[in-house]
């Protein structure tokens, strides 16, 4: 049975971790109802329902996708069950939510972009710092500033979740992960932000990937790591920018500080998730620091300002902001700025270029 476009949207949640909490919260928060949730196992499936307060369990995948009372596939599972899990939303006609990175594989990404195009469905991907006031700000400004263009563009992806040895994670073994993990991870974020926020796209990158450990403990002993820690990209844009990111999950007493620098020749726009109800704008003259709520946010922005100023948002603000406009799309309205399956392979592709110019340890051209 085809999704209707009428009447609230009803979630099915596939995984049972942090994200699928931050999701079923967003799905409420959009006023949405998380129907079913499907977890890695039966009692996963029943430790997620009570956790998460979910009406029903799934059985299993197929049961998930046919049920009358899915509209809308969340996947919040290891990065390589992605394609086979929004294969089957797509081909049973549900809208798809797939956390990123949407494939392990430009190809994989490619089939997914392909095959949301031909289901006519929405399927989006949860690139979530889009949705702060603040970064929305800082987009209008820079789309209407008559000064001269971005010139430089640089920033940090900072945590310290795997800042020692003994710590571990799926993510950290590339059959389950990608090849890719610390920018696969959040290093696509940041380019993604970057993108979204300036208007510019990343055509040239070289690139530097690291490791903090050559080993980490598993319940096998020590293992080996076969991928990186952290990462150095320099770039250059469409318009004639230049640009870095560095990439860390081994930052200590970073737990995931997200900043940036726009630098134009007469004016620069920072940003930081760690205090993300403010935009930092720099002149020769004077720093200006436009607080969200304040009469200097202009229009775009406060679409997205949802508490009155004073009352910090963050995170999960930006997420449910997100599904509320995700949900808007299904039922007819695409917001501006929606992510889709689109920019899912666009940072797959960026992630392959940075891969393969960190082995080449040559300039990699990204395609477009």
């Amino acid at each position: 049975m085809s999704p209707t476009l009428a009447g609230p949207r009803r979630a099915g949640i596939v995984g049972t971790g942090f994200i699928a909490d931050v999701h079923a919260h967003a799905v409420r928060a959009a006023g949405g109802q998380v129907s079913a949730v499907l977890g890695s196992s039966p009692q996963a499936t029943a430790d997620g329902r009570q956790r998460i307060g979910v009406l029903r369990g799934a059985l299993d995948l197929a049961d998930l996708v046919a049920a009358d009372d899915v509209d809308v596939v969340h996947i919040c599972t290891p990065n390589h069950t992605h394609l086979e899990m929004a294969e089957a939303a797509l081909a049973a006609g549900k809208h798809v939510i797939c956390e990123k990175p949407l494939a392990t594989s430009v190809a994989d990404a490619r089939r997914l972009t392909e095959l949301a195009a031909g289901a006519g469905r929405v399927a989006s991907v949860p690139f979530v710092y889009r949705f702060y006031a603040s970064v929305r700000e800082a987009r209008d400004r820079i789309a209407r500033s008559t000064s001269g263009p971005l010139w430089l563009l640089h920033g940090t992806y900072l945590q310290d979740w795997l800042a020692t040895a003994e710590l571990t994670n799926w993510r950290v073994d590339p059959a389950v992960g990608g090849s890719s993990r610390a920018f696969g991870d959040i290093g696509v974020h940041w380019c993604d932000l970057m993108e979204f926020t300036t208007g510019h796209r990343i055509v040239r990158l070289a690139a530097r990937m690291g490791r903090a450990f050559p080993q980490r403990k598993t319940a096998q002993g020590l293992t080996d790591v076969h991928t990186e820690d952290g990462a150095v990209v320099v770039f250059e844009t469409d318009r004639g920018a230049m640009g870095s990111v560095v990439v860390s999950q081994v930052t200590p007493g970073r737990k995931n500080r997200v900043w940036f620098s726009f630098d134009g020749p007469d004016s620069s726009y920072s940003f930081d998730q760690e205090v993300p109800d403010s935009l930092w704008v720099g002149t020769r003259a004077q720093n200006l620091v436009v607080m969200r709520g304040s009469d200097e946010f202009g229009k775009a922005a406060s679409a997205y300002s949802r508490l009155p100023a004073g009352h910090p948002q963050g995170y999960q603000d930006a997420f449910n902001a997100y599904v509320a406009d995700v949900y808007a799309g299904i039922a007819g309205d695409v917001p501006d700025g929606l992510p889709t399956f689109d920019d899912g392979l666009r940072a797959a592709v960026v992630t392959q270029a940075v891969v393969d110019a960190a082995a080449s340890e040559t300039w990699i051209e990204v395609p477009a």
